[in-house]
């Protein structure tokens, strides 16, 4: 089960808002702006990835390199659409060619790693999480506390107390966040600590709607600590809304005792 989908992709932000349809690119007394016209290029290609035009978005974000090929927000955005398109590798080089243009953007280090994590490379993801880390001006630890929570816990060898660390780091910055609090879930069932488990879900649905991973989480818990009747409403609710999950898979599965 790929949980990092459901966490850090809210990590990966697209840096620039989708625009609206009145800009003009300005000609000044030497010819068109381009810089201009490459962010606007970014931000039209941004509203196509949303809408899930990306043959659209891939053309203007394309464009946009020609326009201007040290405008970062162009190549971490190609390196998003490259992703959804499942072409990993070559994601990959566009957050290199990122990096090489401003190696200092702990945003970019956060957002790399988070790459890196999500697609099995979980000591280089590290690495670079920590680079992201350790930059004392970065205005958002908790986003890569919560990243280094989750992807310390992957790999072959989770280190289990470094990952509640850095997520109790996150949850202390940020009391609400979704993804530190189920990555915790995950984490207290791993570690046989149901009761926290329990816990950290029940803040966690306090403030979210379920998910197939947050249900199944919970009602692990609630069947280690005893309580049937939770586990069986929990267990139907899986059921019900999302029955081609995994997690569903794996309840069915599951022996009663």
């Amino acid at each position: 089960m790929k949980l990092i989908n459901k966490i850090i992709i809210l990590t990966i932000t697209i840096f620039i808002a989708s625009c609206g349809g009145g800009d003009t690119v300005k000609k000044g007394r030497k010819g068109p702006d381009l810089k201009r016209a490459a962010k606007l290029n970014v931000q039209i290609a941004s509203g196509f990835i949303k809408q899930g035009k990306l043959e659209f978005a891939q053309e203007k974000l394309q464009k946009a390199i020609e326009q201007d090929d040290e405008y970062v927000p162009a190549y971490t955005t190609m390196a998003i659409l490259k992703e959804l398109l499942g072409e990993i590798d070559e994601a990959e080089s566009y957050y290199l060619e990122a990096l090489d243009i401003n190696s200092k953007s702990p945003e970019l280090h956060n957002n790399y790693g988070a790459f890196l994590c999500k697609h099995d490379k979980h000591e280089e993801a590290i690495k670079e999480l920590t680079k992201a880390l350790n930059n004392r001006f970065y205005e958002t630890p908790e986003k890569v506390h919560t990243n280094l929570g989750y992807c310390l816990l992957k790999g072959d060898n989770p280190d289990y107390k470094k990952s509640e660390y850095h997520l109790r780091k996150a949850l202390q910055m940020q009391p609400r966040n979704v993804s530190a609090l189920l990555t915790m879930g995950e984490l207290a069932i791993e570690t046989k600590r149901f009761l926290m488990a329990r816990a950290y879900m029940q803040r966690y649905h306090a403030i979210a709607n379920p998910t197939s991973t947050s249900l199944w989480y919970q009602l692990q818990a609630e069947k280690a600590l005893g309580d049937d009747k939770h586990y069986i409403e929990l267990s139907q609710k899986l059921l019900k809304h999302f029955p081609d999950s995994d997690e569903a898979n794996q309840l069915m599965e599951m022996p009663n005792k």
